[in-house]
């Protein structure tokens, strides 16, 4: 279980503001470690203090994540000799992205919604201004149980239909005459683009996810191909970084080793494209 601790907004003057967004973490194992992360939170309230840069106490929040059988843990910051207990939240909005505590981003999933228009205008708008918001971080929240998928896919479904000539058509033919693929396989697809990213040092090597390759003489697949770990619990399996292996691997080298993320894209789309992956919901 980890606890994290979230500092806000502090205004210094009349008109001068200072915004901080802070987290503190721990591990959580046993009572012992509650008080560990007090005593650095008590460290912290101490040096914010000494160099005026004081929390808004109102502003500071708890919570915690953990599979089954939670702590009960509580925090306090001493804010002007009195002892302020912070509040313990289920889940949390953290840079556009809502973590809860079982992190299942159920909540981040139900927020995503969309009312009426023609063709192009429906296309301008969606890609523009829905869909982002569909596909933001999606690395991190990518749903793996079917309702989830089925739920983050009606949003699309639902968004379609406003479109009056396209409202009585199948979401199979409405996606056709869009030339829009399903959200399922532009998740997938945005992986793939990640991975790539990754794998031809695109990202900074010193903060980037560090994927272990495969080193055998096996020439299926292509030259970045990655090895492919076992997991003790199932929900591990779906961690980004587990779930992008098989698929990843499963790529000729014609379609990875490419130089350029548009490039990839459209090798990509015009391979999977036989399968008809695009169509999956």
């Amino acid at each position: 279980m980890i606890c994290g601790f979230v500092q806000s907004t502090r205004r210094l003057h009349k008109n001068i503001f200072i915004c901080r967004y802070a987290k503190i973490y721990r591990v959580i194992n046993q009572i012992s470690d509650q008080a560990d992360l007090q005593a650095v939170v008590n460290t912290v309230k101490n040096w914010s203090d000494e160099w005026l840069l004081r929390f808004n106490i109102d502003k500071c929040r708890t919570v915690s994540y953990y599979v089954k059988n939670p702590i009960c843990t509580q925090y306090h910051i001493i804010h002007e000799n009195n002892t302020h207990i912070l509040d313990k939240l289920d889940s949390v909005n953290d840079l556009g992205v809502i973590f809860d505590s079982n992190l299942s981003f159920k909540d981040h999933i139900s927020t995503r919604n969309f009312i009426y228009m023609d063709h192009t205008s429906f296309l301008l708008l969606y890609k523009s201004m829905v869909r982002p918001h569909l596909e933001y971080a999606t690395s991190v929240w990518c749903p793996y149980q079917k309702r989830d998928i089925t739920e983050i896919e009606k949003v699309q479904k639902r968004a379609t239909k406003l479109i009056i000539s396209f409202k009585n058509m199948s979401y199979t033919d409405r996606l056709s005459r869009l030339k829009l693929p399903t959200l399922k396989y532009r998740r997938l697809r945005g992986d793939m683009i990640e991975v790539f990213k990754m794998t031809h040092n695109l990202y900074d090597p010193d903060v980037s996810l560090n994927l272990a390759y495969y080193s055998g003489t096996i020439t299926r697949g292509n030259k970045y191909k990655l090895i492919n770990h076992r997991f003790h619990y199932d929900l591990r399996k779906y961690y980004f970084s587990a779930r992008i292996v098989n698929i990843w691997n499963s790529l000729p080298n014609h379609v990875v080793d490419v130089n350029s993320v548009n490039l990839l894209k459209a090798r990509l789309d015009r391979f999977w494209n036989l399968d008809g992956p695009r169509c999956e919901i």
